[in-house]
């Protein structure tokens, strides 16, 4: 099912992902929306700008396919069929014939489905490519004639050489210990990743070594589920639904922050970091934002004013007024040399430093809640625009289109403040300079507009059908609003 749409979010259920639930995957036609719900507030309100003469170019517009597991899994046995070919992995020394697909699939992980890439690779060096990938030691494999009794390299107990098995490493140890290996890390969660259990080893077992070590079915399906996690997490093309219980796969064809709608949950967000979509900030800015939205400001600020630094990667400690090494500095503040110049320095630089950044924090905090507060009241106004018409379109004062220019503004001043409550993250990170004042102009203009678009919705809600120069003066404040939303994303929004 392909979906072209324009451009939030919980982990997803790894549980759904199994064999038996394919049937269930494809019959399932997706859920009726809530017309009330303001979610799909993207949906349909573009079109009906540019028909007023907006700038056509969206840069919010993105393409990408919905996939189901059955459709997943044709997408990636496609690629693995095509690298295990082309490499004719079955040739190289130590690795099996009846590994080939699993092996190629471990491959593709480690270079994240880049198909192209390890091609090329392998025709200028197919040994360091498999070395590389973890699926071939380093140093080429040699044929040891092993005796017919030998230790288990970890319960340390005699057994045949038939009951040892071993990678292409040569590392043998016993059945038992590999059963024991596999079972407590699929037990944990993983899937590929799975390596040697001799020390200093990391050459990865394939999933047709892992399964036949697994005791019980139960256990073999998790397995399967957790190896079709990471495949698809792994693959640069493809991301995870993050809808809860949501087994559905997004494939695009160039991955970026863009937004993405899950066409069987409707989940909305960010392909790049399965977040909460987010332009025009970047998923690392947002990322920090939110992570410092959720300490406590005071606390942090209040430690960076009373103690010394210390770097956080090599723990070196130094005084934070001289920069001198904190062990030959002495244990006081009154040693330091930049104290004794000045005694007030004491406290009053770096308590300054925090109040200043506490300030500009807060600014910017102050406006991003407001925002999502205006948002959950702009909310419930579209929930009661939805009602009143449904209310007059059952009196018969005029048909569901006959209002429908009211429901599409309601929707079209949420994804105007949606994106200018992202644009807030972005200032507070963004150097001082030329290229900020810009941004803070067109931000501010942005800002302006929808609240006279907001304004222009609360009055609309009571005009009367054929009020056509309320009407008028209504789309062409949309117009507007969404020219100043794009221009703004055009600009700035460009990871």
């Amino acid at each position: 099912m392909s979906v072209d749409m324009n451009s939030q979010a919980s982990d997803s259920n790894e549980e759904d992902f199994g064999v038996n639930s394919e049937e269930e995957d494809e019959d399932d036609g997706g859920e009726e929306e809530d017309p009330g719900d303001i979610a799909g507030y993207y949906d349909g309100v573009a079109s009906d700008v540019e028909q007023q003469g907006a700038d056509s170019f969206d840069p919010e517009e993105y393409q990408f396919t919905c996939l189901t597991y059955k459709e997943s899994q044709r997408v990636l046995m496609e690629e693995v069929n095509t690298v295990a070919a082309a490499l004719k992995v079955s040739g190289a020394s130590c690795i099996l014939p009846h590994v080939v697909p699993s092996v190629a699939k471990l491959i593709l992980v480690h270079f994240h489905w880049q198909v192209s890439q390890i091609l090329d690779r392998y025709k200028s060096n197919s040994s360091l490519l498999l070395s590389d990938a973890l699926v071939q030691p380093s140093s080429t494999c040699k044929s040891v004639t092993a005796p017919q009794s030998l230790q288990c390299g970890v319960c340390l107990q005699v057994v045949r050489r038939d009951s040892l098995l071993a990678l292409p490493c040569q590392h043998s140890f016993c059945k038992a210990c590999w059963e024991q290996h596999c079972t407590v890390l699929v037990k944990d969660g993983t899937g590929v990743g799975i390596s040697c259990m001799a020390q200093d080893c990391s050459l990865q077992m394939p999933e047709d070594f892992v399964l036949p070590l697994l005791p019980g079915e139960e256990l073999k399906d998790k397995y399967r589920r957790y190896l079709f996690r990471d495949y698809v997490e792994s693959h640069f093309q493809l991301q995870l639904c993050p809808g809860a219980d949501c087994p559905m796969v997004i494939k695009v064809q160039e991955p970026r922050a863009r937004r993405v709608q899950c066409s069987r949950c409707s989940e909305v967000f960010c392909f790049k970091c399965r977040q909460m979509y987010h332009a025009p900030t970047d998923c690392a800015t947002i990322r920090k934002w939110l992570t410092k939205c959720a300490d406590d400001s005071e606390t942090a600020n209040y430690i960076s004013a009373h103690t010394k630094d210390q770097c956080s990667k090599c723990k070196h400690d130094f005084c934070w007024m001289c920069l001198g090494d904190w062990k030959t500095h002495g244990s006081e503040y009154y040693e330091c040399s930049r104290y004794k110049e000045n005694p007030d320095i004491v406290n009053q630089s770096q308590q300054a430093q925090a109040r200043e950044a506490l300030k500009k924090y807060l600014f910017y905090f102050e406006r991003w809640e407001n925002h999502n507060k205006s948002l959950q009241l702009e909310a419930q106004t579209y929930q009661r625009i939805q009602e009143k018409i449904q209310e007059r379109v059952m009196n018969n004062l005029g048909t569901w289109i006959d209002w429908q220019y009211l429901h599409n503004a309601a929707k079209l001043l949420a994804k105007c403040r949606y994106t200018l409550q992202y644009t807030y993250p972005y200032a507070y990170y963004m150097e001082s300079g030329p290229r900020k004042k810009l941004f803070e102009y067109q931000q501010a203009q942005l800002e302006a507009e929808i609240e006279n678009l907001s304004w222009k919705v609360e009055r609309a809600d009571s005009y009367e059908r054929g009020g056509e120069g309320e009407l008028s003066d209504l789309e062409n404040q949309m117009h507007i609003a969404e020219q100043r939303r794009r221009t703004l994303l055009k600009d700035f929004h460009d990871t």
